[in-house]
């Protein structure tokens, strides 16, 4: 149960004063529905209303606020609601007029009664020879200058919410945060200078100046403290909760994969046999395993799975590879059976698609054991496939599963090892916060013969030329990806939709040309798909569905179309689908120019990075830092953490410092039972780590 001190933090935002349901919408939308989510929207810009003249004083297009007397109103005529209203006001040294489109008139004359001083903050304008100040943002009676911060917090905003109102909501959600019991170690809040919570919450959302918002602030990283180390402490509880549980030591007797391995015409690089050996180690041991595969596009992660499954076979168990999508859950099956094959291991891919008798055969196969190498998609944990002996499970491209589908189908098997794989070479920061609860392998070898591609950097006006390169390389037999950001035109994104694009190439070059995107239906997507593979299909125009697995030897060429809305590790991504053959290979970056004719500094960047190198692993880096983690790999969309206060980048340091914490506090508190644990608990809760405490509960 959450603890209840937590309670009014996690009350609807409807409890706070002044905050209906048609507000609450609209604070949703920004922050979230809860109060504890209206505090952890941190401010992201100030008003600076430190700039405090008189009105002789006054400069223009300056923020300024400035105490004067009210001397007249004077309302537009009659039957003129365009004309603006004014109010004449004036100090010792000057006047200013206020201007106001479309005022409620009794709230006007009460805010500024003739006669009577006020305070006003806003801009100031010259109108001919006269200063004014349109609709002033800020109006206060005279004696409440100390009442009237020197900066206001800004903070996200959507169309019908305020600054005026999220501001009191925010404000009104700090009442509700109680004291809370210390969870940081004294050491490190003495080392840091860092307040309580309580107070660093304050401070946060109370800036008075631009260095406030920094993320080096103490207030902020002491919250940035809290949030890395209830990440890290979750992970670990995960990690020793597994490493408890009893696993199944799978020690093989190399029958099936040296079969394998004599069936390939080339040896394994040393990065795949390295990754290959601490699988293994992990699968001989008694604990459960669960490893993370980190291998660039064409490393040979497949094959490194593969050969630890067959390890798993040569035990006895059946083995599960999990695929996010149909095309990449075939392209794998079709790359494993040939090899089950020469190793004489019955082998099957299961997938939604599979229907009527086809669906119910492959099904029994799979119960009765017959089946020891299932390949296939979320289809594989549905309630009506069951395993007879489920020992060894792949995940692929993890990110792009919820947590809760690959402990489904892990699930199936009784202490089933578990081994994740992705393309995506993770930065360090964000791999220990998304699996700080695995191990990780990493394959950073090519396969020997792997040609370097050449990354071109293209302004569209180019476009013409890029065509006929393309349609040079078609008549020498070669094939293309073409891919667009979007799959159909868009008023508000002046960008190419791949249905756009297809439509132009098809009129020049015909039935060569293909579409394929995310909203087409499976089967019309894998017929396309097929074409291209078989070489029936010369170009392949395509939304980044094709980012990941699909594999055609003879692509040549990729053209990827407004390549500065991409992110980094994206672009390697997708740049990895060609020099697959023999065939020397290009990527060409088509970019948008700025109206100055030239890229932006950061799109320019990118690009450059990307030309540099086809080290993953420093373009993931690369991309994290010119980016942040928010897009870096997608993540806004994919299975990795988002955080409210940390940054990835700038706080760095704590990240490290929390992991070592969390792995001191597991060793010495295990079930967070001390007086320091407690408090832990409270800070899991806090930050919606629920699942972690129910893991010490549930023993």
């Amino acid at each position: 149960m959450r603890p209840s001190l937590l309670n009014p933090l996690f009350a609807d935002v409807t409890t706070l004063p002044g905050i209906g349901p048609k507000l609450a919408a609209l604070i949703g939308k920004v922050a979230g529905p809860r109060v504890v989510d209206l505090a952890f929207t941190l401010p992201t810009g100030i008003v600076d209303r430190s700039y405090r003249p008189t009105i002789a004083e006054a400069l223009e297009d300056r923020l300024a606020t400035i105490t004067l007397r009210v001397d007249r109103h004077e309302p537009p005529p009659p039957g003129k609601p365009n004309v603006p209203w004014r109010v004449l006001c004036s100090d010792e040294t000057g006047f200013l007029t206020l201007v106001f489109f479309r005022p409620r008139a009794d709230w006007l004359r009460q805010q500024l009664p003739e006669g009577e001083v006020r305070i006003v903050s806003g801009r100031i304008e010259r109108y001919g020879s006269a200063l004014q100040m349109a609709h002033p943002d800020l109006i206060a009676e005279a004696g409440q200058d100390d009442a009237l911060p020197p900066a206001e917090p800004v903070y996200p905003m959507t169309a019908g919410l305020t600054g005026k109102v999220m501001r009191r909501a925010v404000s009104a959600s700090l009442e509700k945060a109680p004291d809370l019991p210390e969870w940081q170690r004294p050491d490190l809040l003495a080392r840091h200078g860092w307040p309580g919570w309580r107070e660093a919450l304050g401070r946060v959302h109370r800036p008075e100046g631009r260095e406030d918002l920094s993320p080096q602030s103490v207030a902020r990283q002491r919250m940035a403290a809290d949030e890395l180390l209830s990440n890290q402490l979750a992970l670990a509880l995960i990690r020793q909760r597994r490493a408890a549980r009893p696993g199944r030591r799978f020690s093989g007797d190399g029958s099936l994969t040296s079969q394998v391995r004599e069936s390939l015409p080339f040896s394994l690089t040393g990065a795949q046999e390295q990754a290959l050996a601490e699988i293994l180690s992990d699968m001989d041991a008694p604990s459960r395993m669960v490893r993370l595969v980190q291998g660039d596009v064409g490393s040979g992660k497949t094959l490194v799975g593969l050969l630890a499954m067959l390890t798993a076979v040569e035990s006895g168990a059946q083995t599960a590879l999990m695929a996010p999508t149909e095309i990449l859950a075939r392209q794998h099956y079709e790359t494993i059976r040939p090899l089950c094959d020469a190793a004489n291991v019955s082998c099957e891919l299961l997938t939604g698609r599979d229907k009527g008798q086809e669906r119910i055969a492959k099904r029994a196969g799979v119960a009765k054991g017959y089946v020891k190498v299932v390949v296939g998609t979320h289809a594989l944990f549905s309630d009506d496939v069951a395993f007879d002996d489920l020992g060894f499970v792949v995940v692929d491209e993890q990110h792009r599963f919820g947590v809760h589908q690959r402990l489904a189908l892990q699930e199936k098997g009784a202490q089933a090892d578990l081994l994740v794989m992705t393309a995506t070479p993770i930065p360090r920061t964000l791999a220990l916060t998304s699996y700080g609860d695995m191990e990780v392998s990493q394959i950073t070898e090519k396969p020997p013969g792997r040609k370097p591609v050449d990354t071109r950097a293209v302004p569209l006006q180019k476009l013409d030329r890029v065509v006929e390169a393309v349609g040079r390389a078609v008549a020498r037999g070669e094939q293309a990806y073409w891919v667009c950001p979007l799959v159909e035109a868009n008023d508000l994104l002046d960008q190419t939709a791949a249905e756009e694009r297809y439509e132009a190439l098809a009129a020049r070059f015909g039935a060569q040309v293909g579409l394929v995107h995310g909203k087409m239906k499976g089967p019309q997507k894998d017929a396309v798909v097929e074409a291209f593979y078989r070489g029936e299909i010369k170009i392949l125009v395509a939304t980044t569905v094709i980012e990941v697995g699909v594999n055609a030897p003879d692509a040549t060429i990729i053209v990827i179309e407004h390549a500065e809305r991409f992110g980094l590790a994206q672009l390697h991504q997708l740049r990895g689908r060609v020099g697959r053959g023999d065939k020397p290979a290009t990527c060409i970056l088509l970019y948008k120019a700025g109206e100055n004719g030239k890229l932006g500094e950061t799109a320019k960047a990118r690009l450059n990075v990307l030309r540099e190198t086809e080290d993953g692993f420093l373009i993931a880096e690369q991309d994290l830092a010119l980016r942040g983690a928010g897009d870096a790999l997608g993540t806004a969309q994919s299975g990795f953490p988002r955080f409210r206060v940390a940054d990835m980048q700038e706080h760095a340091a704590l990240l490290e410092a929390a992991r070592d914490d969390a792995s001191y506090i597991v060793e010495t508190d295990p079930q967070l039972a001390g007086e320091r644990g407690q408090a832990l608990r409270v800070l899991l809760y806090l930050f919606s780590r629920d699942d972690a405490v129910k893991l010490l509960h549930s023993g």
